[in-house]
């Protein structure tokens, strides 16, 4: 079963191993199949899920929503998100403002058919209104009792240890950054993990298979396999796409499978467990497009991978990984 870890310095504790429906509810698979990977996830002992507002433009809340109907709502951890454009996109209909901040909440809360969700986190950071506004506005959706803790997404460091010093101020609890990491993409670990310990925030991670290359499915000079991310037009062909075309990197990828099989792993719960030994992270975010995976993806859960094995895993794909810290700040756009 899946272990539990503290968020933050908070009390709030969440499964290491979350379930997460970015680019599958409500787009790659259907329905009925989104609901068997809930169902798959409850069952191998995940009570954490995360989704957000833009995801499938709200479908994906929906189908969350409906999936989890009638489960005892205080043994899950329903965490959603804000910022980006949904349903008509209007000028008011995205990023960080009072005014989008607390519609939206509603918005989540009726397509997941909750009173409340226990994390509310800033999706990207928005450049185009004052911090002080959006860390109020998360404030009164707290003291509204519509969530109980607020995070962020794709925050820098400086831009965490802002809004830290502001939640401290606002005496709101402030306990999640949830960044890409993985094997190749490090970018957190020299400023946004230092300053997140500083502040008493936890790492829950997206894409710790790399969007599925650190599976090995992805072989060098080899067209992606069929039904795969690497051939999804609905937007995971376009986010895979940087590390199928870096040949050299799909051969060292290829170069893991002994320590994979010295753990007794398979490749994807090899790459989820390794983020998982970084002692500032909480848990690691999953996807599914069959309950299978969701079985085999929970293994992860508990592995402690030796350090000398950590130390073969860096020498292998050396300059392969992605570190520059500047990554971060790319990913919030300048203007909306």
């Amino acid at each position: 079963m899946v272990t539990y870890r503290h968020l933050g310095r908070s009390g709030l504790q969440v499964t290491e191993i979350i379930y997460g429906n970015w680019l599958t509810h409500g787009s790659q698979v259907e329905n009925d199949t989104a609901k068997a990977c809930v169902r798959a996830a409850l069952d191998a002992g995940i009570t954490t899920f995360d989704t957000a507002d833009v995801y499938a433009n709200t479908v994906a809340e929906s189908v969350l929503g409906e999936a989890l109907a009638g489960m005892r709502r205080p043994g899950l951890e329903i965490l959603t998100k804000v910022f980006w454009p949904t349903g008509p996109q209007g000028a008011n209909d995205r990023g960080l403002s009072r005014k989008h901040i607390l519609e939206s909440i509603d918005g989540s809360l009726q397509r997941l058919r909750t009173d409340y969700v226990d994390v509310y986190q800033a999706h990207r950071f928005d450049h185009a209104t004052p911090l002080e506004e959006t860390m109020l506005a998360f404030a009164d959706v707290v003291r509204q009792g519509k969530a109980l803790y607020i995070g962020v997404s794709e925050w820098t460091a400086d831009q965490i240890r802002a809004g830290a010093a502001l939640a401290r101020e606002l005496r709101v609890p402030f306990v999640s950054n949830q960044p890409q990491y993985s094997m190749l993409w490090r970018v957190i670990e020299d400023q946004v993990v230092p300053a997140s310990r500083d502040e008493g925030l936890s790492q829950v991670v997206w894409s710790p298979v790399a969007q599925g290359v650190l599976t090995g499915k992805y072989l060098p000079g080899q067209p992606a396999p069929a039904g795969s991310r690497g051939t999804d037009d609905k937007g995971g062909a376009r986010m895979i796409g940087r590390f199928l075309e870096q040949t050299q990197t799909l051969e060292r990828v290829q170069q893991l499978r002994p320590v994979a099989d010295e753990l007794g792993l398979t490749m994807a719960q090899l790459a989820v467990a390794w983020v998982l030994q970084n002692d500032n992270v909480a848990a690691a975010i999953i996807g599914a497009s069959r309950p299978e995976q969701v079985a085999e993806n929970v293994k992860a859960s508990g592995v402690t991978i030796p350090a000398e094995l950590l130390a073969r895993i860096d020498d292998v794909l050396g300059d392969s990984v992605v570190r520059d810290p500047a990554e971060t700040a790319k990913s919030s756009p300048a203007a909306r």
